[in-house]
């Protein structure tokens, strides 16, 4: 860790005294030398069929998505889970990830969980105004500020939260849930194990930024001006503390556990299951990244994660979800890109070649 801190901050220096140029040198790739593949059960040996079974994973396909992850700059985590199977793999699966916007994932379950216990409604109504607006992602924000408050049910709130990222609507969600101490009550009741939820979008972001919140930062691009004023050294320090200890983190294996027990319908009621999932499906961010590898006749579900851009470094740019072949067969997959230098094309390349190889291999 000491010296990824030295090469990112080495990266970053280079990159915002140039302002265009590009770093000096790139971040690092996955180490060759690193562990081998983390498996659920017994890893695959050389006697076993090539191909993939409940029992364990295609021992090609494990090697296909390892090349993949070691060839890759920065820092990456994967984890392909079967489920209704008996086995996992991935690289860096117990290690912390920057969630971002995945992590509305488990605000919309906290909610549906308190609908289940019958301490809420999906047609609960939720008055958001001008003081509620968070900032980035908003669509609902020029609604906002055009009737100065709006008035939404929870069931529409989950839809945009979901289908389409709005960062304000999680955050009223987050409210009529019970706060971020709701959230991770529901966390470790469900013992998802190594996921963390942070303090919600605005305090989250500007800290990441090394910035105090206000709430004028919301409105418009007031955000980014003052970001923009902020001296490097202290956006630099500030990012490179997030990247090491995310608040808001959560390790692949988690994550592929948690869309596991999803799926299996062990975090929810019957119709809470089958509307999250139904919401999932219809997710609107991200098509070009695990989406576009999905084979033609498997359903997919899914939530993307983007974090904050410093230099030539990209941080938090994730993607979790749930395949589903013809035949019922379901894998949980998630890739998530702590840090990379990596082109958003090479970002997307990557992801798509991951849910690519699932199918390709998949025993149909």
């Amino acid at each position: 860790m000491k010296n990824f801190r030295l090469i990112l901050t080495a990266l970053l220096t280079a990159a915002l005294a140039a302002c265009v140029s590009p770093p000096d040198r790139p971040v690092p790739q996955q180490s060759s030398s690193a562990p081998p593949p983390v498996y659920q059960n017994k890893a695959p040996s050389s006697q076993s069929p090539a191909q993939s079974t409940r029992e364990q994973p295609d021992p090609a396909l494990v090697r296909e998505i390892q090349e993949l992850w070691r060839a890759f700059p920065g820092k990456t985590g994967i984890a392909v889970k079967r489920i209704d199977g008996a086995w996992e793999f991935g690289f860096r699966l117990d290690e912390y990830f920057p969630q971002q916007s995945v992590s509305k994932l488990w605000v919309a379950m906290t909610m549906l969980d308190k609908i289940d216990q019958g301490k809420a409604s999906l047609s609960d109504p939720i008055r958001i105004g001008k003081e509620d607006l968070t900032l980035f992602h908003q669509p609902m924000a020029v609604e906002v500020e055009r009737n100065g408050a709006v008035v939404k049910t929870v069931y529409t709130l989950l839809e945009m939260a979901l289908a389409s990222s709005d960062n304000t609507a999680n955050d009223a969600l987050l409210r009529h849930a019970g706060g971020p101490e709701a959230v991770r009550r529901f966390i470790d009741k469900n013992s998802l194990g190594k996921i963390r939820f942070g303090p919600g979008e605005r305090l989250l972001q500007s800290g990441i930024a090394g910035m105090e919140w206000k709430q004028d930062l919301s409105y418009r691009r007031n955000f980014y001006a003052a970001r923009a004023k902020i001296p490097v050294a202290q956006r630099r320090q500030s990012l490179e503390a997030y990247l090491a200890d995310p608040v808001d983190g959560a390790s692949p294996l988690a994550i592929a556990g948690a869309l596991d027990k999803l799926a299996r319908g062990e975090l929810l009621s019957d119709n809470s299951t089958k509307l999250l999932q139904s919401i999932l499906k219809r997710t609107r961010s991200g098509p070009n990244r695990l989406k576009a590898g999905v084979p033609a006749g498997w359903e997919f579900l899914h939530k993307t994660g983007t974090g904050q851009v410093l230099g030539a470094v990209s941080t938090g740019y994730n993607d979790v979800g749930i395949m589903t072949a013809p035949d019922g067969t379901r894998y949980a997959v998630v890739v998530m890109l702590g840090d990379t230098t990596a082109s958003i094309p090479a970002r997307m390349r990557l992801m798509q070649s991951v849910t690519r190889a699932v199918g390709r291999y998949h025993p149909g």
